[in-house]
């Protein structure tokens, strides 16, 4: 008996933990997307809708219908985003899919109205800068940065970014590449009506909301990996480990060009530590061969924290 109830306590805590997990989870993805869709509107209503500049995607084409008709920005959006939905209900999650990426929708298109109505009566002066170059640098940074944050929420922001999660995913190209191929015939329709120099505009903040994104999903790029050939690998191990604390792994190789046999030793370092690996290689092995490639993150001990999911912690409980 008692190991019956020492079971089921212990499967009712198992639950419980996995129940905390999912609404934190669910928590967190909500909050990052109101912050990015309410990030992404701000950076569009303030900096880019005055000048008619977009880094392509449905805000440019909502863009170029509002300059014909005068109907509201972020309406526009909502509605030509309906297809889209469509698609990515097919090929990208159905229901959770749609319904994370709608709210995300709906929050950008209302608070881009709003900020649009509003703000031209609260700020002064408005925009905020009157340097065309300005607003396309910092409507791409914000833009990107509410971008990603809404990708890692679960969701998208909506428009082309629904066909560039789905690219990414198949293809594995980055976010960066994926939007100057499905923005680029967008960017020169606004050519067409808008002049040339709103296009070269766009182009420069198609790049740089690129990059922010990338930046936001990614992380900064500051763990490096070292691979190191010598033919004293115990020597290099016992010193990397002693003198910068990392973990070492190394095995048997076999010279494709030499056929010799050597050894591959290769450690994951921070990037301040990049000076002093290069000088404990040299000091144990002076014929070694040592390549540093660059990590976008490294997760486990002596590094960033696995996040903790659920088959995480049922692991743990085993």
């Amino acid at each position: 008996m008692n190991q019956i109830t020492a079971m089921k306590t212990r499967f009712s805590h198992l639950l419980t933990r996995r129940l905390r997990h999912r609404i934190f989870r669910q928590v967190q993805q909500i909050v990052l997307l109101i912050i990015g869709a309410a990030m992404a509107a701000f950076g569009f209503a303030v900096f880019q809708a005055p000048y008619n500049l977009a880094a392509g995607g449905i805000t440019g084409i909502s863009l170029i219908i509002n300059n014909y008709t005068g109907w509201p920005i972020g309406t526009l959006y909502f509605v030509l985003n309906i297809p889209l939905l469509a698609f990515g209900f097919k090929n990208l999650g159905r229901w959770p899919f749609v319904a994370r990426t709608g709210i995300a929708i709906a929050l950008f298109s209302i608070l881009t109205d709003l900020f649009s109505l509003w703000l031209p009566q609260i700020l002064t002066p408005y925009p905020f800068a009157d340097d065309i170059l300005l607003s396309a640098i910092y409507g791409g940074i914000l833009g990107g940065i509410g971008g990603g944050v809404v990708y890692r929420s679960g969701s998208t922001m909506g428009g082309t970014g629904i066909i560039g999660r789905y690219l990414q995913q198949r293809s594995g190209l980055p976010l960066s590449q994926i939007y100057i191929y499905t923005d680029g015939a967008i960017l020169l329709a606004m050519g067409l009506v808008f002049g040339w120099a709103v296009t070269l505009y766009g182009l420069l903040m198609l790049f740089i909301n690129g990059l922010a994104s990338d930046y936001v999903l990614e992380g900064p790029s500051s763990a490096r990996v070292a691979t190191i050939i010598t033919n004293h690998p115990q020597e290099m191990a016992s010193a990397l480990i002693a003198l910068l604390g990392r973990g070492v792994t190394y095995w048997t190789v076999t010279g494709g060009f030499s056929g010799q046999k050597r050894y591959l030793v290769t450690c994951t370092i921070t990037r301040p530590q990049v000076a002093d690996l290069k000088h404990i290689v040299a000091e144990v092995d002076t014929h070694a061969f040592l390549t540093i490639a660059l990590g976008h993150q490294a997760l486990g001990t002596g590094f960033m924290p696995l996040p903790i999911e659920e088959n995480g912690n049922e692991q743990e409980d085993a």
